[in-house]
């Protein structure tokens, strides 16, 4: 109920980012917490404390905006397609993480959600090297913003390739 507050307050990039790095540090701090529950009881509290906000920070962030993004991001023509390749990753990625979850974590023991860290580096870092602000924007406007990234690689990549003649 909150997100569709926060969404047009705080904008969709910087929850999304604040969301994966939430996830992030709580995915940390649960590794730590199954790590040294031998050692100290009280890390269970660690733990449950981790958990829930992992939930907090999927729900502010990974949980809903993507849903957001997606529609904002294509024109009317590909958006119903790509709506349906975003739901059915979506709902793939899900049911593969709750069917092999068990046997991830028999496998790597307490440091399991070590597994979730690093994806969620990987995906913190796309999203704020590429992914574009979307609030308040139309499609053109997005739109431009992707051709100017692409313009601008493309024109460093040719400046690379003249300065690298000039030497030769």
């Amino acid at each position: 109920f909150l997100q569709v507050f926060l969404v047009e307050k705080a904008g969709r990039r910087s929850l999304f980012l604040a969301g994966l790095m939430g996830m992030l540090i709580s995915a940390v701090a649960m590794t730590v917490g199954l790590a040294l529950l031998s050692q100290f009881a009280w890390m269970s509290y660690v733990s449950m404390v981790a958990i829930f906000l992992f939930v907090i920070f999927f729900e502010v962030g990974p949980g809903p905006i993507p849903w957001f993004i997606v529609a904002e991001l294509f024109s009317q023509g590909p958006r119903p397609a790509a709506i349906a390749v975003a739901g059915f990753c979506n709902w793939a990625c899900n049911f593969i993480v709750g069917m092999c979850f068990q046997y991830i974590a028999d496998l790597c023991g307490p440091y399991v959600f070590v597994i979730f860290a690093a994806l969620l580096l990987v995906f913190f870092l796309f999203a704020y090297l590429k992914v574009p602000e979307t609030k308040g924007k139309s499609f053109e406007e997005i739109a431009a913003v992707f051709r100017r990234k692409k313009f601008l690689a493309k024109a460093m990549t040719e400046l690379e390739d003249l300065q690298g003649s000039e030497k030769a």
